[in-house]
């Protein structure tokens, strides 16, 4: 009887995981996504080789990403409040839509060798705008098919576990993709992944709800919701956090072709088992938030793997062997993803409903908008000092707002818990 006592806990831990998945809808939306997801990370790994293959510039790396990311900046706070006005998962079909043109458009291109660096820019720039307008709609989105408010953070969690199981898959498949058929069927496969994703909300079945009307433009809105976000102290260290760790932290990810390349000596292959490494933190960490049920730990947690996030990055900027820089880049991502999803949970339990998704998207404008203007001061900067000083020196800053957050924990601690209580 011994080998099987363990069993029952198990499985219990196993539904507390995926307890979300007990909704049809979100089942829909969850296995849909698994597929694409994939596919858009293959296309990442393709498109930063590819341009690192036409240039070998860092500066251009950067500048692609930017070009990605830009459009959040300006897009994304407006995107927010359409997404209290909008059919949400009419709005994300066609965002998928879109994207999946654009995936198509780059395979053709670079299969018939009329691709440059400029069309790349173009296209990412394209696919940030498709971004950012997804963004807000797909986080607003998951409420309206998780209809159990205790169930929320569990989804979240799941969510970037979907994510970063294909940063961590995709990338290597990805790397080897490259290796045998080249750049453009990359392109090619993720553009046919999203039908995957279609045909997932598609199949979502919801009741339509009675919105609340809204009154006022849109700017004025806007406005409301960023002044009730710096004025709650709790919100605006939780955003200040996520906005210099943004600006300095993630830029890394922009120059992982030089590091691969350059630092480690590697090819696409190379590239692909680094990203994957990341992925793999990534995924440890979404697992370990979607298992946790104690919501009262989660201000600490964040400020301790904020900490953990600054200090792997620190190793990883200054190693030179390959070990160890995988094994820094998996601390890297477990500290990455526990550190902001904690904070994306902390915001959406703290804020009142009738501004939550404009406080999101608030968050989203932090995450996505502000780093793409980190990846190209990181890109220019490592044309000067280095890629490995660039990122070395904006880990001390990650390391430096991490410690500055920490004297504010017990602040965030006292809202989360009053909200809890008011809730009850």
């Amino acid at each position: 009887m011994f080998p099987f006592r363990g069993r029952p806990i198990q499985f219990e831990t196993f539904n507390l995981i995926f307890r979300a998945l007990s909704y049809r809808n979100y089942r829909y939306y969850y296995y849909g996504q698994s597929i694409s997801l994939i596919g858009v990370w293959v296309q990442n790994i393709a498109m930063g080789w590819l341009v690192y293959r036409l240039t070998g510039s860092a500066l251009l790396l950067g500048t692609i990403t930017f070009a990605l990311q830009i459009p959040s900046l300006f897009i994304t706070p407006f995107a927010g409040v359409l997404a209290d006005r909008w059919d949400r998962k009419k709005i994300i079909i066609l965002t998928q839509v879109l994207s999946m043109l654009v995936a198509f458009s780059l395979a053709w291109l670079t299969l018939t060798g009329r691709i440059n660096v400029g069309m790349i820019i173009v296209l990412a720039l394209i696919n940030g705008v498709i971004l950012a307008f997804d963004t807000p709609f797909r986080q607003s989105f998951v409420p309206d098919i998780i209809t159990r408010r205790e169930d929320l953070a569990n989804a979240i969690a799941l969510n970037s576990s979907l994510y970063n199981l294909a940063r961590f898959i995709g990338p290597p498949i990805g790397g080897l993709l490259i290796a045998w058929v080249g750049e453009g069927w990359c392109f090619f496969i993720n553009g046919i992944t999203f039908f995957a994703v279609i045909a997932g909300l598609l199949a979502i079945r919801i009741q339509k709800k009675l919105r609340k009307p809204r009154f006022g433009s849109i700017t004025s809105q806007l406005k409301e919701g960023i002044g009730y976000a710096w004025s709650f102290r709790s919100l605006r260290y939780l955003i200040i956090l996520v906005a210099l760790s943004s600006f300095f932290g993630l830029p890394f990810q922009a120059l992982l072709p030089l590091f691969a390349a350059e630092i480690l000596g590697g090819d696409s292959q190379m590239l692909g088992f680094l990203t994957g490494a990341l992925g793999a933190g990534a995924l440890t960490g979404a697992f370990y938030l979607a298992a946790k049920k104690n919501t009262l730990s989660i201000p600490l947690g964040t400020f301790k793997t904020s900490l953990l996030f600054a200090a792997g990055l620190a190793v990883f900027a200054l190693s030179t062997i390959t070990l160890l820089s995988m094994a820094a880049l998996v601390l890297v991502g477990f500290g990455m993803i526990v550190h902001f999803n904690s904070t994306n949970t902390l915001i959406q339990s703290i804020a009142d409903e009738d501004k939550r998704g404009r406080v999101v998207s608030l968050y989203s404008l932090t995450f996505m908008g502000i780093t793409p203007l980190g990846s190209l001061l990181a890109g220019a900067l490592a044309e000067y000092i280095g890629v490995p000083y660039t990122v070395f020196a904006f880990s001390l800053v990650c390391l430096a707002s991490a410690l500055a957050f920490g004297h504010r924990v017990r602040t965030i601690y006292t809202s989360l818990a009053r909200k809890i209580i008011s809730a009850d």
